[in-house]
């Protein structure tokens, strides 16, 4: 049964978050650079969360769409549903990532829906889906419930795309039902070295450069994937207690490039939801190696900023039909809020050209 539904959060809560974001303890800076978010960060957008930033506003903001929860796969799975004016228009499933919420896509609804029915869903775990009680909800178990929603919004042939988590997500719903699936389009596609010496000597010079950023990025600054992929409960104790705590773990992989009201709505999400365990748990963890490559046509969207840059050749060892691959000489890993025309204009052009 599919039911709508409304974002709407009891004025308790935002008093609770306003007491709490009155209250804290802000630690000392950390002598050096690199340490982690710099604390002076930390406290100009708690100052701002607490007496600027309205989250009111972003709640009519979302509601502006129709949403719905439907309960697949023993949850409750949120999301937002924009039919196109087009009744030919394909239906097209957009999937988040972390530390990010549907909010992320709110501005590409009105770029595509001319072109596309939009449904954009809450991965479980994630905001204002439930959260998961029994182990095994990784990526393709996510999937299966894409699926199934897809199935019960009578979308007999879909595209998809998504971006971090949603974009192993897409790939695996490409890989689940590919006779559905049209075609998978994507912001990253996460091809690591195999640790073949011969694989990394094939690598020209710019494919070594991007694999350079990511192996950067991996040392100095993925220590949050090793502590959410094995350690999620002892993070959420944590997380929940304090709404700066959770903005600060959040703010790891929000540059400067996304506006501070962006960053807070994501973050509070995430404190009203209680979801910093269970979003750690969704999604990264796959369940082992696929049993090969992904045959579903595969488009990809470079931005020249993303810390997680995308290598062609790795990305062709892992993928049989990569039929489109761009890139943009700006954005970065947050391109639906950075670069929005240029994502929405590489999603049309993408799933045109396969209809």
């Amino acid at each position: 049964m599919t039911r709508p539904y409304r974002v709407a959060v009891r004025q308790e809560s935002l008093d609770d978050l306003a007491a709490r974001l009155a209250a804290t303890r802000f630690t000392r800076p950390l002598p050096g650079d690199g340490l982690g978010v710099p604390a002076d960060r930390v406290r100009r957008l708690v100052e701002y969360w607490r007496d600027g930033y309205d989250w009111r506003a972003w709640e009519r903001r979302i509601n502006v769409h129709p949403q719905f929860v439907t309960e697949i796969d023993g949850l409750d799975v949120h999301f937002l549903h924009v039919r196109s004016p087009r009744p030919d228009a394909l239906p097209l499933i957009l999937t988040h990532g972390w530390p990010m919420s549907v909010v992320e896509f709110l501005p590409l609804i009105d770029r595509l829906n001319d072109a596309f029915h939009l449904v954009v869903p809450s991965v479980p775990g994630f905001g204002f889906s439930g959260a998961p009680r029994e182990p095994g909800w990784d990526r393709r178990r996510v999937a299966a419930a894409w699926a199934e929603l897809m199935r019960r919004l009578g979308y007999e042939r879909y595209g998809a795309h998504g971006n971090d988590v949603g974009s192993l997500i897409s790939i695996e719903l490409g890989r689940l039902v590919p006779d559905r699936v049209v075609a998978v389009h994507v912001t990253q596609v996460f091809s690591l070295p195999s640790g073949d010496p011969a694989e990394r000597a094939r690598l020209g010079p710019d494919d070594r450069a991007r694999l350079a950023v990511l192996e950067r990025f991996m040392t100095e600054r993925g220590a949050y994937l090793g502590l959410q992929s094995t350690q999620p409960q002892t993070l959420a104790h944590a997380l929940a207690d304090s709404p700066a705590g959770q903005l600060a773990w959040n703010l790891q992989l929000f540059g400067g490039a996304v506006s501070d009201d962006y960053i807070l709505t994501n973050a509070t999400v995430y404190w009203l939801t209680d979801t910093a365990g269970s979003s750690a748990l969704v999604g990264y963890h796959g369940g082992g190696p696929p049993a090969g490559p992904s045959s579903a046509p595969l488009g990809v969207a470079c931005f020249a900023d993303d810390f997680f840059p995308s290598i062609r050749p790795l990305a062709e060892r892992d993928h049989s039909a990569i039929v489109q691959w761009n890139t943009y000489e700006k954005g970065g890993h947050h391109s639906a809020q950075e670069e929005p025309d240029l994502l929405a204009d590489d999603l049309r052009a993408f799933f045109t050209a396969l209809r």
